[in-house]
């Protein structure tokens, strides 16, 4: 069963979003351009919900954010029904800790997911991803590793995404205004 998100990441410049827009619109096959807004909650557990340009979904994923391996349950709805998913969330006890706001391009490049992605307040990112099972996870990730050098793209470390990140947590409020 592949249920576990293999993926690594790298902030880019805006230039760099649009060299690779341009690259992989040219060398890949494009799958679709999306808006997304994406609600994470308080708790234990990475538990989000998100409404994009095409449906609406629960998930929760394992590990901690920005882990190059993580476990991952999606459930997907009517994006109409956002507002109640969230509602249902609030009055069970969660509380909205982040906002995001987000256009991503995704392509299928080879056998692997790209996706380039401006997020509001955050920044300019790509990411490469690959479904997998516990068998294969680190066999793939070496794979997607060498896929990213392959492009000279320098995988950025998890601690400075973890800092964005935090900033982001503290102060995404008066980022996305």
């Amino acid at each position: 069963m592949q249920n576990i998100e293999v993926e690594i990441r790298s902030f880019l410049t805006e230039e760099q979003y649009n060299h690779f827009l341009e690259y992989f619109k040219q060398n890949s096959i494009f799958v679709n351009e999306d808006y997304q807004e994406t609600y994470y909650f308080d708790g234990p557990q990475d538990l989000r919900i998100q409404k994009n340009n095409f449906y609406a979904k629960i998930w929760l994923k394992s590990g901690k954010i920005h882990d190059e391996q993580r476990e991952e349950t999606e459930i997907k709805f009517d994006k109409e029904d956002f507002g109640q998913a969230e509602k249902l969330f609030l009055n069970l006890g969660y509380k909205t800790q982040i906002k995001w706001f987000r256009t991503r391009n995704v392509f299928k490049w080879q056998d692997i997911t790209v996706t380039i992605d401006y997020s509001k307040g955050y920044g300019y990112i790509i990411e490469f991803e690959k479904m997998s099972d516990e068998e294969n996870k680190n066999k793939d990730l070496e794979y997607l590793k060498n896929k990213m050098a392959e492009l000279q793209i320098t995988q950025t470390p998890k601690e400075e995404f973890d800092t964005k990140y935090n900033y982001y947590k503290e102060h995404w409020e008066e980022l996305t205004k």
